[in-house]
């Protein structure tokens, strides 16, 4: 079973692996700073205590090629750079790496990151959709262009039929599930005669300047 490697336990680091570990995952959490290794040693599988960008601790862990490595080592850019290599040197086919700009994550992308993370860019779009959208409850971008979402139906949409509402043709949106609250049901592509209930929950494809237009 392959490992979820955390280098780096700030905030985020920890909060991953914690989460990762709750799963039932194997999660193996590094950092030099001895407190924060006591903290999660818990709420992991192991933690070890070591600087990540001394290369032979990394090659201590028994990090495999299949493993998953998140690198979360703060404002420190050259040391998540560093490390991000030495994976690379180590064959590591998965690694994701926190970032706090955009020219750090071209710089990451370049070397081989497998994903750069932006955390306060994404919490602020996905916030940012929330707000403009009040009947949105997840959001899930697939592209630059299209998302994935749940959202409560508007007032208007309650007792009509999907062919009755025609979200395809008026607003660009395809209706991928219905997610019933009462009585808790999913119905997969959902056809025409499909009748709206305040109750229901619609997984929607489309543009988010398209979703944002059937808002409340």
């Amino acid at each position: 079973m392959r490992k979820f490697v955390v280098i780096g336990l700030g905030n985020f680091g920890f909060y991953l692996a914690k989460s990762l570990f709750d799963e039932g995952k194997e999660v193996i959490g590094v950092d030099l700073n001895k407190e924060r290794v006591q903290r999660l040693k818990d709420v992991c599988s192991y933690a070890v205590a070591g600087d990540a960008i001394d290369k032979s601790v990394l090659e201590s862990i028994g990090i495999e090629r299949d493993d998953v490595v998140i690198v979360s080592l703060g404002t420190n850019i050259s040391a998540s750079v560093l490390v991000t290599l030495y994976l690379k040197d180590l064959k590591i086919e998965n690694i994701y790496v926190k970032i706090i700009s955009e020219d750090h994550g071209r710089a990451l992308e370049k070397i081989g990151a497998t994903e750069v993370i932006f955390p306060e860019r994404d919490m602020a779009k996905k916030l940012a959709e929330t707000l403009l959208s009040p009947n949105l409850l997840d959001y899930l971008p697939l592209s630059e262009e299209y998302s994935i979402v749940e959202i409560a139906p508007p007032k208007e949409f309650i007792g009509k039929t999907l062919a009755e509402l025609r979200l395809r043709r008026k607003h660009n949106i395809t209706i991928l599930a219905v997610r019933g609250v009462i009585p808790e049901e999913i119905t997969m592509n959902p056809d025409g005669a499909f009748m709206v209930k305040d109750s229901d929950i619609l997984i929607a494809l489309g543009k988010p300047e398209d979703i944002q237009k059937i808002k409340t």
